[in-house]
């Protein structure tokens, strides 16, 4: 009877977790805008902190704080929103520039390499075409989701106008003292200042990628710095995919030496911030394993699209944080993050 219980919770667990995807992947379009509302509060709650810390009422600094993002995300939608469009409509010329030096690649390659038969094309191999149009999707996606600003800001303020009652409600869900507490809240701090700490890193990043690309001479420099930015958030392959439009840029547009400077150009901004400065400002790791930070990359942009992949870190952070909550599912929990973690786990047993 045992086994045909423990196989029945079994079975139900997976049905409601397939429901529950489903129903995250069908409702996408309507949470992206209330999960980027929770991650900018996060990130904001700091300061609001510190303005609270100072003297100012609560309502006060919540509204200040909303006001800046505001200003921040037009000043952004002004500059960076003509270059959008600009390039989404330049693409196609762009590709078949691109085709015609690899073709051209192909003639010259075939004088040295007499056995290669003439009627292959070198564009037929390598299609370049998905990493133009990635750059578009993205760009586009952002662009979307900034169309939600209105419903994004006024979220944004009453999650910071309820951050002061937060520890109160959290300390009534658990004991203020037990390990459960202290674990949730530990958590969300540690969530905020990933946050933080990621936003500032990628910013710098974004700005230093603008003004090397203005200098090298490609066009769209603002756009290249403002795609670095939102890439730097998604792991592994965040930095890859944000170098590869600015270089076929650089190669299309000037030649193969500026293509190869722009490509060294990257490689040493995202080994400065990406290698030596984030983790020294972190200090920490993420407490989850490197293997499910990049399946989770893959999980999340394939339930909520562009906008999961640039969230897919958090996000893997939040569905943790609620795993541990659980006895049951504490187990999960421990699998799917790092082996600090097991270890310091295995200290408390």
């Amino acid at each position: 009877m045992r086994i045909e219980s423990n196989n029945t919770k079994i079975l139900l667990s997976l049905t409601a977790s397939f429901i529950i995807i489903y129903s995250l992947q069908a409702a996408a379009q309507l949470l992206i805008p209330f999960l980027l509302a929770i991650f900018i509060a996060l990130i904001t709650l700091k300061p609001m902190f510190w303005l609270q810390e100072r003297k100012v009422p609560g309502v006060l600094a919540a509204f200040l704080i909303v006001i800046f993002i505001m200003l921040v995300l037009s000043s952004i939608g002004s500059i960076v929103g003509s270059s959008i469009v600009e390039f989404t409509n330049a693409l196609p010329s762009y590709q078949e520039r691109l085709d015609l030096i690899i073709d051209q690649l192909m003639m010259t390659s075939t004088n040295f390499l007499p056995y290669i038969q003439s009627d292959f094309s070198l564009s037929e191999m390598i299609d370049t075409s998905w990493v133009m149009g990635l750059a578009a999707m993205l760009l586009n996606a952002l662009r979307d989701a900034l169309t939600n600003t209105l419903l994004i800001m006024f979220t944004i303020i009453f999650i910071l106008l309820e951050a002061s009652s937060f520890e109160i409600k959290l300390s009534a869900a658990f004991k203020r003292k037990s390990s459960s507490f202290v674990r949730q809240k530990a958590y969300i701090d540690n969530l905020g200042r990933y946050l933080g700490i990621k936003t500032l890193v990628s910013m710098a990043t974004g700005i230093t990628v603008a003004i090397i690309t203005s200098w090298i001479g490609l066009d769209f420099p603002l756009l290249w710095g403002m795609f670095a930015f939102l890439l730097n958030y998604v792991p592994t392959i965040g930095s890859i995919i944000a170098a590869v439009p600015a270089v076929l840029m650089a190669l299309v547009q000037l030649s193969v030496g500026d293509a190869l400077t722009t490509a060294i150009a990257f490689f040493f901004i995202n080994l400065v911030f990406g290698s030596f400065i984030e983790p020294r400002l972190l200090g920490y790791g993420v407490g989850l394993s490197p293997l499910v930070v990049f399946i989770g990359l893959f999980f999340w942009g394939w339930i909520f699209g562009p906008v999961g992949m640039i969230l897919s870190v958090p996000l893997t952070m939040a569905l943790k944080m609620g795993l541990e909550s659980d006895k049951e599912t504490e187990w999960l929990a421990i699998l799917i993050g790092s082996e600090t973690d097991a270890i310091h786990k295995m200290e408390l047993k």
